[in-house]
Order: C-alpha cells, then sequence, then structure tokens
C-alpha cells in the first residue's frame, strides 16, 4: 500500500470515535517498533518527522526507511512533518515525499499565522498533500520548540473557526493544557474540556482536531531510567484516560513522542547495565526497538485504533 494523506483516515476515525497515533520518528529501530506494533493490531498510524529528527537522520534516509516499513506493510501509513516552522521546509518536504505536513505558525500573530498556512495549503492541496496547522501554543520543550509556561495560550474557539475557513488546513493542533517534553504539569493533571468541546462546536462537523504533547510520561517508562542511571525525577504527562476522553470529544489525531523515547533509552540504559560486556549495537538496539513496540500496542488501544486499518 503506497503512502496515504491524513484526510480520509480522519473522516474513518470520525465515524469510528478514534484517533490515530502520531508516532515521532527518529531512526529505524524506533520506526521499525511502531510499524510492527501497528500492523501487528492492524491500525493506521502516522509517522512523524521533526526539524530534529531530519537535521538527526537526514530528511532522505527518513523519507527511504519509511517506504520500506510501507512496501512491507499492509495498514494506511502517513508521512508526516512536525512543526514545519516555515513555509520553505513544508515545501521540501513534499516536494522529498511527504503525505502531510504540519505548518506551524502559532508564535506569530494570528493573521501572519493565517497567512502562512494558506500559502503552504495552496501549495500541498494539488500535490495531493495535508495541511495541520496550529492556533495557540504549548508549553514545554520539543526539538526545536521551546515555550514558557507563561507564554502558553489556550486556543480560542473564535479564533479557531475563523482560522479553519479562511487558511483550508486540514485539521488543527489546539492548545488545551497539554504540553511538550516530560514535565507536563507541576500539580494534578488537567485538561480544558469545556474548551475543547467549544472548539469542536465552533467548526464544521467532524472537522479533525490534534492534540500534540500527550505523551502519558508512563511510570514503569520513568522508573526503568532511573532504575539504571537516568535522572528524570517528578516526570509527569496526561493519564490515559484524558486521553481516551479528547478522542470522544473530537481529537482524532494524539502526538507521542517522549513516551516512545523513555521506553527505547530504559531498553538501552538496561542492557548497558546488566549486560556490560556487550557492545554489539544490536544486542542494545534490539531490546529497545521491542519496548518501542510495546509502548505503541498500549496507545493503540487507548486510541481506539485497533483493527481499523481492515
Amino acid at each position: 500500500m503506497p503512502l496515504v494523506n491524513s484526510r480520509g483516515l480522519f473522516e474513518r476515525a470520525a465515524r469510528g470515535g478514534y484517533a490515530i497515533g502520531g508516532f515521532n520518528v527518529n531512526n529505524m529501530e524506533i520506526l521499525q517498533g511502531i510499524v510492527e506494533a501497528a500492523d501487528e493490531k492492524r491500525s493506521p498510524i502516522i509517522l512523524q518527522v521533526s526539524a530534529g529528527a531530519r537535521r538527526y537522520a537526514r530528511q532522505e534516509y527518513l523519507v527511504h526507511l519509511v517506504q520500506a516499513a510501507v512496501e512491507s506493510s499492509s495498514i494506511p501509513i502517513v508521512l508526516h512533518l512536525d512543526h514545519g516552522e516555515d513555509f520553505e521546509i513544508c515545501q521540501a518536504c513534499i516536494d522529498g515525499g511527504f503525505s502531510s505536513v504540519m505548518i506551524d505558525g502559532s508564535r506569530l500573530p494570528f493573521e501572519e499565522n493565517l497567512a502562512m498556512t494558506r500559502r503552504v495549503v495552496e501549495y500541498a492541496h494539488p500535490r495531493g498533500v495535508t495541511v495541520e496547522a496550529e492556533l495557540g501554543r504549548l508549553a514545554g520543550i520539543e526539538d526545536d520548540v521551546s515555550v514558557a509556561s507563561r507564554d502558553a495560550t489556550f486556543t480560542d474557539p473564535d479564533e479557531a473557526a475563523e482560522f479553519v475557513e479562511r487558511s483550508g488546513c486540514d485539521s488543527l493542533a489546539v492548545a488545551i493544557g497539554t504540553s511538550h517534553g516530560a514535565y507536563k504539569f507541576k500539580g494534578e493533571p488537567r485538561l480544558d474540556f469545556e474548551r475543547l468541546e467549544r472548539i469542536a462546536a465552533k467548526l464544521p462537523p467532524d472537522y479533525p482536531l490534534v492534540l500534540h504533547g500527550a505523551s502519558s510520561v508512563l511510570e514503569d517508562l520513568v522508573e526503568i531510567c532511573n532504575r539504571y542511571g537516568a535522572e528524570i525525577p517528578g516526570a509527569r504527562g496526561v493519564p490515559e484516560d484524558m486521553i481516551a476522553q479528547a478522542r470522544r470529544l473530537g481529537v482524532r489525531k494524539v502526538n507521542i513522542d517522549t513516551d516512545l523515547r523513555l521506553a527505547f533509552t530504559g531498553a538501552v540504559r538496561r542492557v548497558f547495565a546488566e549486560k556490560p560486556g556487550d557492545f554489539d549495537p544490536r544486542k542494545y538496539l534490539g531490546p529497545a526497538r521491542e519496548a518501542v513496540k510495546g509502548v505503541v500496542l498500549r496507545k493503540l488501544d487507548v486510541l481506539g485504533s485497533l483493527g481499523q486499518a481492515d
């Protein structure tokens, strides 16, 4: 099955009441773990490449790795640019084989964000590529994205409706209390579900909303990392019951990166600690791949997308 864009997947997700996982990819083992899990559970997936991943692994390598996954799998797969900062990056990814891009102009004033998003839409749509935009800003750090909590701004429902209508974007990432990184909440986790409902009510029926910064920072993953030498005290993520509630209220794509990093790192640290004589990369990258697969299997269940690729 060739790469697909997100439009048809979101339409099916709306009818079925589930969300699709947007899983960030940085290397071959992470990619394999994600795709093996999704293939096993027959779940459609969105493979995401960030600016940091493009620098680390090079866009050409990642595109060909994803192409190998597409050729060896029979599930719908989207190759998506995560947090494209300007038109030129989006254009390079569209021309380079991506089937979906995100233009993140959330740092800009409303009209500038809208104009840049519209420019990307006008380039992407004739080429069969879908466009995600962002309105409102999430706190936290993810690759090049760094926003202090005091500068985080929740999405305004009226602005969201105007933005979608005027820009023509295919999906919208909204800010309702999540944040990037492993430290999402200082106190009890809280998401503004009332705001999410108002945003959904202002948009066309079944319009796909996106939740960034949605890793749960699972305690068992953090514990394994810390047990084998990491220092990740007080990390907290989005509880899985809140993710399930968000999809019931119209979220059709949930971004997951930190949980994959924690699983991968914990598995590598464990091998290094328990088998210090091993220096074959396959001996520690293999378990890391399996750890990523385990996390993705769990996430697909939370998202409700099991069996939706058939």
